[in-house]
């Protein structure tokens, strides 16, 4: 796998109650990194170039350009003076699905509508998630954040990513990823669940960040059946996982949690009112 410096050291000033001082920080590396398909490019993200390969995979499997890693040929990483170009091959059945697509996305210039596909694209409804008995408890949800914040190396070097992680109960956190980007962070896991051979339906998606409704579309695309989140969701991601059957937890503080759809799935005490 492609091993490039996911941090940079840069010298800062530093203001603190006894003074200041000159000293050296990690900070984050992000710059863009091109998804390209067949030699065309697709999609250009900032991200922090790290487990691309996985990024490449997952982008792919989220965005519905592939349903499993065997639709890929290959995944070259080509290092270009100001970024990084992921040149994707896939195979031909994948790869004539893909072909079609874009031709329907591409409208006439000048149109004046030329963005109601794009638009159709960003709205896409979501694959309903498995409705199998899975089944968590309050303490598997405060145990997956918690577990989460031991697998943040380039966070706790930086303090600037989001990561992302998969909690199968009874195992804890079996795949991490980081990035600068939330989505990034949610495509590269989906890439290491995917390479690792996880069921996506064996376990829930936790993030760091808030759950904006890409990020409830690619879990659902992952097959989780429950996404758990630090922060809070939109009102968006609550309609669409409620449409797509999945469990949105959000706003994990500790033994705290807010449940915005699909209760059924976790296990809690007795259920009372609060402000």
């Amino acid at each position: 796998m492609t091993r490039l410096p996911a941090t940079a050291r840069v010298t800062r000033t530093a203001r603190r109650t006894g003074g200041t001082a000159v000293a050296a920080r990690a900070v984050p590396e992000e710059m863009p990194i091109a998804l390209s398909y067949g030699g065309t490019t697709h999609a250009v993200m900032m991200a922090t170039p790290a487990d691309l390969e996985d990024f490449a995979l997952g982008f792919s499997i989220t965005e519905g350009i592939v349903a499993t890693a065997e639709e890929i040929e290959s995944i070259e990483v080509q290092e270009l003076g100001a970024g990084i170009d992921l040149q994707i091959r896939l195979r031909d059945k994948a790869n004539k699905r893909f072909e079609a697509r874009r031709r329907r996305l591409a409208g006439p210039v000048g149109c004046g509508l030329c963005g109601i596909e794009s638009i159709d694209e960003a709205m896409r409804a979501v694959p309903a998630v498995g409705d199998d008995g899975f089944i968590l408890s309050s303490g598997d949800i405060t145990r997956a954040v918690t577990q989460l914040s031991t697998h943040q190396k380039l966070h706790n070097e930086t303090g600037a990513v989001h990561a992302a992680g998969f909690y199968v109960a009874g195992k804890g956190i079996v795949a991490a990823r980081e990035d600068v980007g939330r989505h990034n962070a949610l495509d590269k896991l989906a890439g290491a669940l995917a390479r690792a051979g996880v069921d996506g339906a064996s376990g829930a998606v936790v993030v760091t960040s808030r759950v904006s409704v890409e990020m409830v579309q690619k879990a659902a695309s992952m097959g989780a059946p429950l996404i758990a989140a630090v922060s809070a969701p939109t009102a968006l991601a609550i309609r669409t996982a409620e449409a797509a059957g999945m469990t949105l937890v959000a706003l994990v503080r500790g033994e705290e949690f807010d449940i915005f759809t699909h209760p059924e799935r976790v296990t809690i005490g007795a259920a009372r009112h609060v402000a």
